[in-house]
């Protein structure tokens, strides 16, 4: 039996990144500065320094200017806000990103609505979700954003194909649903009430995977030659003998291949476009801010 093709976001995000940087390079030209990033870390969770060193290389690499503010665990959210504020009113930042988790005492809601709807690079802003929600342009969050660049690269036109998004946070499964029917997708939102959910998965010719549950969406869920695009990451226990355990997305890999028609593999397949398209936001929003049109659809 073939087996399904691998959606290689890891090669996409790196020809995207490349359009990126030669853009960002011509806007420097023409405006005398590079596109800005300002990336605000408060405390030092591990995994949040890793990410956003990782978006500081990311922006060098792509010719965009990266801020970094790194404030303490015991920041204000007083302190926290005065912040935004400076960097809302900074012509040489384009783009704002609040790492999250925020430590404790701090409400993640308010630093959202702090930063200008035109730098909410994260698309998380309310006024951007609006935006999004009834077909206006704006910012939309990273991880959906380029997971329909996935799709769209894989089977070109999307109307009329059923989807089923698995999950409903704010920040993929929502967008995710909007973005696929603004793509004209006939789309269903399944979560963990919903009532005999492999059934309604097994109906879909696009699955999207971010509930958060490793490997929770097996073989026989999935429709023969569907697409499947899997935003899970998940590290199981370690198992005997070794240090760290494997990382797994929100479906069961090895036996969803064998029926699928398409798969992103996890690592390598969603996560490297969340940066990628972090950079293509920051682009806009400083093409956006000098009063430019972008030369080409990014």
């Amino acid at each position: 039996m073939a087996r399904a093709t691998l959606i290689d976001g890891k090669a996409f995000a790196a020809g995207l990144r490349g359009r990126i940087g030669a853009l960002a390079a011509a806007f420097a030209q023409v405006t005398g500065r590079r596109p800005g990033l300002a990336v605000v870390l408060v405390g030092e969770d591990p995994a949040s320094q890793v990410y956003v060193g990782a978006k500081a290389r990311a922006c060098e690499e792509a010719g965009i200017a990266s801020f970094e503010h790194r404030l303490s665990a015991g920041t204000s959210e007083a302190e926290l806000l005065a912040l935004i504020e400076r960097l809302n009113r900074d012509d040489a930042v384009d783009g704002i990103l609040v790492q999250m988790p925020l430590p404790g005492g701090l409400d993640e809601q308010a630093v959202i609505a702090a930063i200008s709807p035109d730098k909410d690079v994260d698309g998380f802003h309310v006024i951007n979700a609006g935006r999004l929600s009834v077909g206006q342009p704006g910012f939309v969050p990273c991880t959906p954003l380029g997971c329909i660049m996935l799709l769209k690269d894989r089977l070109g036109d999307l109307s009329g194909l059923e989807a089923v998004v698995i999950g409903r946070s704010n920040i993929v499964g929502k967008p995710m649903a909007q973005l696929l029917v603004e793509a004209n997708a006939t789309v269903t939102v399944a979560h963990s009430r919903t009532r005999n959910l492999a059934e309604v998965v097994r109906r879909a010719d696009i699955v999207v995977a971010a509930v958060g549950r490793p490997e929770m969406v097996r073989a026989d869920w999935i429709k023969p030659g569907a697409s499947v695009i899997d935003v899970g990451i998940n590290r199981l226990p370690p198992e005997e003998g070794k240090e760290k355990g494997r990382l797994v997305g929100d479906v069961a890999f090895a036996e969803v291949s064998a029926v699928a028609g398409a798969i992103t593999p996890v690592p390598g397949g969603v996560g490297p476009m969340t940066i990628a398209v972090l950079l293509r936001n920051t682009l806009v929003a400083a093409h956006g801010h000098a009063g430019l049109e972008l030369p080409e659809d990014i």
